[in-house]
């Protein structure tokens, strides 16, 4: 025969007593993993937000840099007195200019704008760094005109020329029309910023 186990009622309230115990203890397990999860989680969106945070605020900073630099006049109208314009209408370039002395038998190139050098008649050397102010100067063409100086000139001459073969003797004579000598460098690159060659440019006052 078989025999059925009864219980009493307390027995079934002890029973489920228990079984309630267990639930909230599973429970309560299960909501303490769902809270490190989340915790967890906050610290990650909370390291992702410092960082987003550090980045615009650099972004912010260097934009700012930026914008302040380049409202700033040039080094070199701070080191030179502007002495007038230089204008090549083809290659958009509206420049200041600022007369050069020799420095221990050197002219120093301006950083950002155009220095000029004169010592015979009717000649005007023009000098200017082709990272900066001279970027476009390669694609000046003969028969372009140049406003220097309340003049308008008309480019006669182009040529590249490797820097040993510069005369400058040649390039600062006189002429009998006003003539302007624009010189950059071009080629590769050297140590020190210089370069393998230098493009020369030659205008002569409009007749």
């Amino acid at each position: 025969m078989i025999k059925y186990r009864t219980f009493s009622i307390a027995q079934k309230n002890c029973c489920g007593e228990k079984l309630r115990k267990i639930i909230t203890k599973i429970t309560i397990f299960q909501l303490s993993l769902c809270y490190n999860e989340i915790k967890e989680e906050s610290v990650e969106l909370k390291k992702r937000l410092n960082l987003r945070a550090v980045l615009i605020g650099l972004y912010v900073a260097v934009f700012g840099a930026y914008v302040i630099w380049g409202l700033q006049p040039a080094e070199a109208a701070k080191n030179y007195e502007i002495s007038t314009k230089l204008n090549i209408p083809s290659i958009n370039l509206t420049t200041d200019v600022v007369t050069l002395q020799l420095e221990n038998r050197e002219l120093k190139t301006p950083d950002a704008i155009v220095g000029s050098f004169s010592r015979a008649n009717n000649k005007t050397l023009l000098i200017g760094h082709s990272t900066t102010v001279f970027q476009n100067l390669n694609n000046v063409k003969i028969g372009d005109e140049i406003n220097y100086d309340n003049g308008i000139y008309v480019v006669k001459n182009i040529k590249v020329l490797e820097k040993a073969n510069v005369d400058m003797s040649k390039i600062l004579a006189s002429t009998e029309k006003q003539t302007l000598e624009i010189m950059t460098c071009t080629g590769d690159l050297l140590d020190g910023g210089d370069a393998t060659h230098r493009l020369m440019i030659t205008a002569e006052i409009k007749d």
